[in-house]
């Protein structure tokens, strides 16, 4: 026993090939999985890209392809109990032929499809230089992360070298890889995670004293931190002040409906408000009160997202379509960025808004009935998530509230998930339709109309507002290894029909569009605009006639730029 076990290597160590292999060296398995993969990289995903993301993307793609050719070398090599051997000659001059051939392939055919995507969103920007040099970006992202591993499994040898000086060799694996991955997970998590967001946080924290353009302290006691108001000015962070400093006026709405307005309410309470979540709700709640948000006959209730940003275009909306007979009542809850906020912050987006519906709630509902407003719920990307969070299901939304509209909401958001996993048979994944349609709705476009077509849409609307090109509604970590009905099915609009789900690849592809989601036109991703003035309508039941609503869309497209 001891003569047939001699010959065998120690496990986790490099085979004896007479000489030593340089950092840079590359197995024929692992460059055949790192030509699939970089090559499949090309294929469009859901926005356009430029070239240096396109070469981030398919250099971690080659990565990927290269650890599982040498993992599928391995399996192979265990299942047939040989050790590795050289590769032959012809094999290495078929990769060294057929590699560049087929990567010069992928990247034209990438190239035609990013036109195609262009096109098809109006995407005028296109750099030709960083599109030339996206294989070189390719190539050096490669060969960091293919650095990286071999670094990280050098050190995992070494742990295990001296480990088998005080235990065995089997124990000495199992404990050198959980050392190892314990160390690399510290180092990501703990310190360049946690370094990142904190130097964010420093950094957000600065930008949130400041006040946009075009925003200046209300002059009215209607709006927080005006005269009178119980939140100061400079507490409501920079998005509360664009907030309450901008909007429109009563002599605009009535301008541009032609009847008499009310001059709206917006109430507010920034992070330096107060401190604690269900503080800083009733700070808010307690100015909406004293603007006299409850006499109003449509009171908002906003989860905002990110910074506290509360997106104009809906805002306004509301506003002008309800003739300035409106209150509307949001809070800050972090300072990051939407996208990292979309990443870390979800657990204070999600007690945001439960905390600020809740308090509102239990004032209004403590109001006669005749005397209520009508109580309405909106948010938008991450806002959409804390602003379902309030409510247990259909028939708490269908009972709490007067209609809710819910904007490019993010794929884990709790609610959405479930109307969507049970729609009815047929029905698209970019266009559910729920329980026929009698509270909860999808549209990308209301419109062009919100389906079923002819179904009863009574009582209470709830109305989701998603592009099919939008990644933070269709991310999920499931796209690692699941693929997602919608890829499947008929692409929308402004999807190309040559997107496919693949393993690992079509992950990375959409995580890459994520913090590029709003920067498209209009209408596509993630940028939401006019959208919300047909979405409005058909929550709001308003009754505006279609030259109204054209009138609205300019004003509000104007805001916007």
């Amino acid at each position: 026993m001891a003569q047939d076990t001699s010959g065998r290597r120690a496990a986790g160590t490099a085979p004896d090939t007479g000489r030593r292999r340089g950092p840079l060296h590359a197995t024929l398995p692992g460059c055949w999985g790192a030509v699939a993969l970089a090559c499949l990289s090309f294929t469009p995903s859901l926005l356009p890209r430029g070239g240096l993301l396109q070469g981030l993307i398919s250099g971690l793609a080659a990565a990927i392809g290269y650890g599982l050719g040498v993992l599928a070398a391995l399996l192979w090599r265990a299942f047939a109990d040989r050790e590795p051997r050289p590769a032959r000659r012809w094999a290495r001059l078929t990769l060294l032929v057929a590699a560049p051939l087929l990567l010069a392939a992928a990247f034209g055919l990438g190239q035609y499809w990013q036109h195609e995507i262009r096109e098809l969103m109006g995407v005028t920007d296109y750099n030709v230089p960083l599109a030339v040099a996206s294989p070189l970006i390719a190539a050096l992202t490669f060969t960091l992360l293919l650095l990286t591993g071999r670094g990280v499994r050098a050190l995992y040898r070494r742990v295990v070298r001296l480990l088998r000086r005080w235990i065995g060799p089997r124990a000495a694996l199992a404990v050198g890889w959980l050392l190892v991955a314990g160390l690399v997970y510290a180092v990501v998590s703990g310190v360049l995670l946690d370094g990142l967001m904190a130097f964010a946080d420093k950094a957000s924290s600065l930008r949130d004293t400041e006040t946009p353009e075009g925003a200046h302290r209300p002059a009215s006691g209607l709006r927080s931190g005006g005269p009178g108001s119980a939140v100061p000015w400079d507490s409501l962070g920079r998005e509360g002040r664009a907030f309450v400093g901008t909007g429109p006026s009563q002599a605009g709405i009535a301008a541009l409906t032609h009847r008499p307005a009310k001059e709206p309410i917006r109430a507010y309470a920034g992070l330096a408000t107060s401190g604690d979540t269900e503080a800083r709700a009733a700070k808010a709640v307690a100015d909406l009160n004293r603007a006299g948000g409850f006499q109003r006959r449509n009171l908002l209730v906003v989860t905002t997202t990110g910074r506290g940003w509360v997106d104009p275009a809906s805002a306004d909306t509301f506003e002008y379509l309800n003739g300035g007979d409106t209150a509307i009542v949001a809070m800050q809850y972090s300072y990051l960025p939407s996208w990292i906020s979309y990443l870390v912050d979800q657990s204070k987006a999600r007690e945001a808004g439960r905390g600020l519906y809740d308090a509102v709630y239990d004032q209004w509902s403590r109001l006669p009935a005749d005397r209520r407003p009508r109580l309405f719920v909106t948010g938008e990307s991450l806002g959409s998530f804390g602003g379902e969070s309030a409510f247990s299901g259909e028939y708490d939304l269908r009972n709490r509230t007067s209609g809710a509209l819910f904007v490019g909401p993010p794929n884990f958001n709790t609610l959405f998930r479930d109307f969507s996993d049970h729609r009815a048979a047929g029905s698209p994944e970019i266009q559910p339709v729920y329980k026929d349609g009698r509270t909860v709705r999808f549209t990308d476009d209301a419109g062009a109309g919100v389906p079923p077509a002819g179904r009863p849409w009574d009582g209470t609307r709830v109305l989701y507002l998603m592009h099919p090109s939008d990644p933070i509604v269709w991310w999920s970590p499931r796209l690692l290894l699941h693929r997602p009905d919608w890829t499947g099915q008929a692409p929308g609009d402004d999807v190309l029909g040559s997107v496919f789900w693949m393993p690992f690849v079509t992950f990375w592809q959409i995580t890459a569009d994520l913090p590029f989601a709003t920067e498209v036109p209009g209408g596509h991703g993630h940028a939401y605009t006019t959208e919300n003035v047909d979405a409005w309508n058909a929550v709001l039941r308003s009754g505006a006639t279609g030259q109204e609503l054209a009138d609205l869309k300019k004003t509000i497209a104007a805001t916007g730029d």
